[in-house]
């Protein structure tokens, strides 16, 4: 509480020195106690000059995902309303369900550094590097039945879309159901997962990672023709914090705008950002592959492709590729 205290001090005369002296009668503490938070900070990323007789000045504030810096002008009714920040974990999803099944509010956000072991669709790893991404989960509980709840994977997609565009400056395009691609490779992938009883959603768990300030050096050599950053299309950093924040106040938008509008404003974006669409392209499942011409998303999100007889198909799930005819 002191030490989040100080680095408040610090932030409010950002860039000028503030002292020691002045610093212990604002936050009540010793300067022995003010060296020791400084030094922790320190070691946190702040960037904090000391100079003898002048204090303590804060020059820079490191590019993490620590909850102070989340919530700092996040301006959100309820997404990011708890944050659980973590510097290594197995799978944000699955910290996330246990938090859920735990009672974690909706809207609670799980953040971390790094998965070690982090999931994509269909059972595919995701690969999520140390402080180069966003690899995160939201837990939502929405009043709805089980069968109503397929809208939030492409609301999420619409989100993430709009921050990155916001934030970079680049307007990902949205691959069905849930992939964003930027000049044909994936730079974000979405995995929703949930809870329900027969009648109603206990919880949903939507877990996002976006590939941030990855270089190409940085991807496994398997993933470097299929996979991009937001550093590699800009070719400069981008602020993950900076982002994420965007993120989550885009999110909440469309999810307000999901529960009080339908699913029908948030299916005309998500149209719009689609590069799936008038397309031919593969639909394969476990067990099947169907070639055809992607014609439109109903209103429940299925992807509709009509195939070469000329009949509709209905996609629920699958993997889709878009083909060269």
């Amino acid at each position: 509480m002191k030490k989040a205290q100080i680095l408040l001090l610090l932030k409010k005369e950002r860039n000028q020195f503030v002292s020691g002296e002045d610093i212990c009668k604002q936050i009540g503490v010793s300067r022995t106690a003010v060296w020791k938070h400084i030094r922790s900070l320190r070691e946190e990323g702040y960037h904090i000059e000391a100079v003898t007789h002048r204090g303590y000045n804060l020059t820079d504030v490191p590019d993490r995902l620590y909850p102070d810096e989340i919530a700092e002008s996040l301006n959100t009714e309820f997404i990011g309303g708890r944050v659980y920040y973590y510097h290594s974990l197995e799978s944000t999803n699955r910290e996330a369900r246990v938090l859920a099944s735990g009672g974690a509010p909706g809207g609670s956000l799980v953040v971390a550094e790094e998965q070690v072991q982090g999931r994509g669709r269909m059972s595919r790893g995701w690969f999520s590097p140390k402080g180069l991404g966003i690899w995160c989960s939201l837990i939502l509980r929405p009043e709805v039945q089980p069968g109503e709840a397929p809208p939030v994977t492409m609301l999420t997609a619409v989100a993430v879309a709009s921050a990155v565009e916001k934030v970079a400056g680049v307007a990902p395009g949205i691959k069905w159901p849930n992939d964003l691609l930027v000049g044909g490779k994936k730079i974000c992938g979405i995995l929703t997962e949930m809870s329900a009883e027969m009648e109603m959603v206990n919880f949903l768990v939507v877990g996002v990672g976006i590939n941030v300030n990855t270089s190409l050096e940085d991807f496994p050599e398997e993933l470097k023709e299929i996979a991009t950053s937001l550093y590699l299309v800009e070719g400069e950093p981008v602020s993950r914090l900076k982002l994420l924040k965007q993120f989550l106040r885009d999110f909440e938008f469309y999810y307000r705008r999901w529960i009080n509008d339908g699913f029908g404003p948030i299916l005309e974006e998500w149209k719009k950002r689609c590069v799936s669409l008038g397309c031919p392209v593969r639909v394969s499942s476990p067990r099947e592959v169907w070639d055809g011409w992607a014609e439109d998303v109903d209103s429940d999100g299925a992807l509709l492709v009509r195939m070469p007889g000329g009949s509709i198909k209905r996609f629920v799930a699958g993997e889709v590729s878009l083909r060269n005819n």
